[in-house]
């Protein structure tokens, strides 16, 4: 049975048709449906005309603001938020779902201007507000953006002119906190300026917002170029784009940089956002992007020096895609840290080093690089997931710390003050 909010007997739900042309063919046959359901019917206030509904064999169907939504009946019954089956206290399910018969059916189901009413079988109401339903629908989860972000290149991110943050109003102050946190979730990367260039005082700017995370780095490392470490990093030699820890199974969400001291030439910073490189791919070659976030392959770090042995292996796709709306949320590119490809049958690794190289092609584009000098009182924050960062060669003496941040606090750091993360 369907049911429609009508002003008038001849307003027909222009979601029922497929095309106007076709109207004659099955106008009689709607004609019929009106004067069977007539009785069933609700009126009410005209906001809510754009509502309909129909009861399947499996889901309930409902049309409300634009977006047409199914709901499987178990669903239903398990998001139920009355007090016996939701703790709104804790935020937390008081419900068995176990216990919830997987052929369950509505009862009755009517509808006013803002909510949803079903009664189950035992007599249980459950109430849905029509709004929460959109927003927690998979309909409705598809056309939301999980984390809203400005993709940049170089240009993009110079003429958006984003201020550096005072080191003591980002300590002290929760205004110069959120203005940080809204930099750095907009654009994946942001400054603070004016910092004590030590390790401690950077240590101490860095638990503003998180966790330190524990790696086998250590908590706050030191970072030169004495080759303490099986890694190109801790050279003089340029550092392509990439991004950290692709040899984690979870990458390192924030990294910081902070230069502590250098006495030479070169060595500056390199800033490329994956995001609008792969937003790029996604526009010229939707298979290629396809691609790159569907193949999983190996990356891995190998290190015999001095005391240091490990050998740590990260599995996952270069492009990480929310599967509901392909929204990309995780870049994982690293040339050099990349293992033996082993995951991919030989008829699908040619097209994936293809669509690699489109990808490595916009990343590596001259309009994308953004060159930052970092200079010790500049602390640098990185979206790891999102940013590749890399440098050029340098001389002399160069040192910076730095550290890697839990992603979960730097997020509820942000959830906390008012800002969508």
């Amino acid at each position: 049975m369907w049911c429609w909010r009508l002003t008038s007997l001849f307003n027909v739900p222009c979601w029922l048709s497929r095309s106007t042309d076709h109207r004659s063919a099955w106008l009689p046959g709607y004609r019929k449906i009106f004067s069977a359901a007539a009785a069933r019917w609700h009126h009410t206030a005209p906001e809510s005309l754009n509502c309909a509904w129909q009861l399947h064999g499996d889901h309930l169907e409902l049309r409300y603001a634009n977006t047409l939504m199914r709901f499987d009946f178990v669903w239903l019954r398990d998001h139920c938020r009355s007090a016996s089956c939701y703790n709104t206290k804790t935020n937390q399910r008081s419900l068995d779902t176990a216990s919830v018969d997987l052929g369950i059916k509505p009862k009755a189901v009517r509808v006013d201007e803002t909510t949803l009413f079903v009664t189950w079988p035992d007599g249980h109401v459950t109430r849905y507000g029509l709004e929460w339903l959109v927003k927690n629908s998979y309909e409705g989860q598809k056309q939301q953006v999980m984390h809203p972000r400005i993709l940049w290149n170089a240009e993009i991110y110079r003429q958006a002119q984003i201020p550096s943050v005072d080191c003591r109003s980002f300590l002290e102050t929760d205004e110069g906190l959120k203005e940080f946190l809204r930099n750095f979730l907009l654009y994946g990367i942001a400054f603070v300026e004016n910092v004590t260039p030590t390790k401690e005082d950077t240590q101490i700017l860095a638990e503003r917002i998180s966790l330190i995370r524990e790696t086998i780095y250590g908590r706050m490392w030191y970072f030169t170029s004495d080759f303490s470490r099986g890694d190109t990093a801790y050279t003089k030699l340029a550092l392509d784009r990439h991004t950290d820890t692709t040899y984690f199974q979870e990458p390192c969400g924030i990294q910081v940089f902070h230069c502590l001291k250098h006495e030479g030439t070169g060595g500056r910073t390199l800033l490329v956002d994956g995001f609008y490189a792969a937003e790029q791919v996604l526009q010229q070659a939707p298979d290629q992007f396809e691609l790159l976030s569907k193949v999983p392959l190996k990356h891995e770090y190998i290190e015999n020096v001095g005391g240091c042995h490990n050998h740590m292996i990260g599995v996952g796709p270069v492009l990480n895609v929310y599967p509901w709306n392909n929204e990309l949320y995780l870049i994982r590119y690293n040339n050099y840290d990349r293992a033996v490809i082993n995951t991919v049958p030989y008829d699908v690794v040619h097209r994936w080093y293809t669509a690699h190289r489109t990808l490595t092609a916009e990343l590596r584009r001259p309009e994308n690089e953004l060159w930052v000098k970092l200079k010790p009182g500049k602390a640098l924050f990185i979206d790891n997931w999102r940013v590749l960062h890399g440098r050029e060669a340098f001389t002399g003496y160069r040192q910076l710390c730095g550290c890697y941040l839990t992603r979960d606090d730097v997020l509820n750091t942000a959830r906390l003050l008012g800002l969508q993360a």
